[in-house]
């Protein structure tokens, strides 16, 4: 609506109302339909609020999977193996031998399992290696408290071998804790085949196969003492040798 004066009036006379300027109001047009998409869903790959990267990105491992099951039973060998002394007979003797081969060789199996269905748990890594040194350890030991070996030597084996499992696994523990990562080497890869093939032999203890099952496993028990003083050298050496480098930057 348009305000205009009139033509004949005095000046400074009121304004008028023109009717002719009059316009009609424009309808108002209808609200714009404004599409309004949904927040984006967050992608399972991030964290949720209060967890880091690490925490999605590391499973903490449901305990009872299937390579860390295997891995429990290889443990749960460790106290049958303390019946020995009341199975010592030819027959015990077969039972005893096979069933420490089959926990021996069940630790590739689970360390495969859980490669290839990605079902590596902190609990698992803890627990593998352990129970393959206190399956190992314990064999020997029950063979010695037997006299299934000779003491004048066998019993110094023994000690470096067990001593030689604890030192290594203070040392990863320590190199740990510093950033370090000692990883197994393929001399000490190679102690343990010759030590489960010594342990297995020594339980047979009677000739097997038609082969004298004792005489073998003295034989690859000295080759693991060998090796075992060899590796432990080795692993020792490396972790003090990437000490003197992060030193030297």
């Amino acid at each position: 609506m348009a305000i205009s004066r009139g033509s004949d009036g005095p000046a400074g006379s009121a304004p008028v109302l023109s009717r002719h300027a009059l316009r009609p109001v424009a309808e108002t047009p209808a609200e714009l339909e404004v599409e309004v998409s949904p927040p984006p869903r967050p992608s399972p790959s991030l964290a949720a609020p209060g967890t880091s990267s690490s925490q999605v990105a590391a499973d903490p491992g449901t305990f009872w999977n299937l390579p860390n099951t295997i891995t429990a039973l290889r443990a749960a060998v460790v106290p049958v193996l303390l019946l020995y002394p009341l199975v010592p007979g030819e027959t015990g003797s077969t039972v005893m031998a096979w069933i420490f081969i089959v926990a021996a060789v069940s630790d590739l199996v689970d360390g495969w399992l859980a490669r290839r269905g990605k079902q590596v748990t902190h609990i698992g890594v803890l627990l593998d290696p352990l129970a393959d040194k206190l399956l190992v350890s314990t064999a020997l030991i029950v063979l010695l408290a037997m006299g299934r070996m000779p003491e004048w030597w066998a019993t110094a084996a023994v000690v470096t071998i067990v001593g030689r499992e604890l030192a290594v696994t203070g040392l990863r523990g320590i190199a740990s804790a510093g950033g370090q990562i000692v990883g197994a080497s393929s001399l000490g890869k190679l102690k343990t085949v010759t030590q489960n093939i010594a342990v297995g032999a020594l339980l047979f203890h009677y000739e097997t196969l038609d082969l004298p099952a004792h005489t073998v496993g003295m034989v690859f028990l000295f080759i693991a003492t060998a090796l075992t003083i060899a590796s432990g050298y080795r692993y020792f050496a490396d972790y003090f040798r990437g000490l003197a480098r992060d030193a030297a930057r």
